[in-house]
């Protein structure tokens, strides 16, 4: 059941729903504490009645509120209120890019590199505390009215999977909690590196994939692997190439360059580096 407005979760009064996802509801909250508002993701229930679940998700959500950069959207903290766990973030206005393209379609080349170069700043710097996002696509990253980019969720996957040394395919949040929501899944299966479509062990450079995937999507407006359903899709990241001749003519060489670079199959060829793109 959705929170209703005015609900208390401690210090923070519910506003509004803003969105819903594989890893719980989110909703504005206003701090009366701090006199701001903020973002509630409420945790599924799952985490609730898991102790150990909810003392390594913790430990992960301490280390996320250590990502200080201004295209991250912070993460302030992991709190309980009576049975209810809920993460309190930093309140981003504005659109995603799932959103922005949808409307817009394609986004001319130097806008496109404008907020691509914004995301690689944000992935370069949580790379080097060694936090990988595991789940970038055009839905986590929102712009804001000013035209600042910010990059949300940021580390918020393996949070949700554990510390398991490999990624099971069926752990990744979004796909397990949103079985229901097919739009969902598909979201995030068509953005999974192939080592992560195949279940393996994930580095920095599954979000070096997934940048080069939505890089492909602004500029040409449509998703870089698609298919009829999940199983389709994941088979596109393991075996098919992107359509190339999708970039638009005006695409420079050294962007198709890049965009080659991020999305090897073979992440030994791959780009290593966010810092590069």
């Amino acid at each position: 059941m959705p929170l209703s407005a005015g609900t208390k979760l401690g210090s923070y009064e519910v506003v509004a729903q803003v969105g819903a996802g594989g890893m719980g509801e989110v909703y504005q909250a206003h701090d009366s504490k701090l006199g701001r508002d903020v973002a509630v993701k409420v945790l599924p229930e799952a985490f609730a009645h898991d102790a150990e679940r909810l003392s390594r998700f913790q430990r992960e959500a301490k280390m996320l509120a250590s990502l200080n950069h201004p295209n991250i959207a912070t993460i302030h903290g992991l709190e309980q209120s009576g049975s209810t766990s809920y993460l309190v973030m930093e309140l981003v206005s504005g659109e995603t890019l799932a959103e922005k393209v949808k409307r817009d379609g394609p986004v001319p080349v130097e806008e496109a590199l404008a907020i691509a170069k914004q995301i690689a700043e944000a992935l370069e710097a949580a790379h080097e505390k060694g936090i990988i996002h595991r789940d970038l696509k055009p839905a986590n990253v929102k712009v804001t009215p000013e035209g600042k980019v910010k990059v949300l969720d940021f580390g918020l996957a393996k949070a949700f999977a554990g510390d398991t040394s490999t990624e099971d395919m069926g752990n990744s949040p979004t796909l397990s909690m949103a079985a229901t929501m097919q739009g969902v899944i598909l979201g995030t299966a068509a953005y999974m590196s192939p080592e992560q479509a195949k279940g393996k062990a994930v580095d920095k450079r599954t979000d070096i994939w997934a940048f080069g995937c939505v890089l492909f999507e602004l500029l040409t407006g449509k998703q870089t692997f698609h298919g009829e359903d999940v199983t389709d899709i994941l088979a596109a990241v393991v075996r098919a190439e992107p359509d190339w001749q999708a970039l638009p003519a005006a695409t420079p060489v050294k962007v198709r360059d890049l965009l080659r670079h991020c999305l090897q199959k073979d992440k030994r060829f791959r780009l290593r580096d966010a810092g590069d793109a």
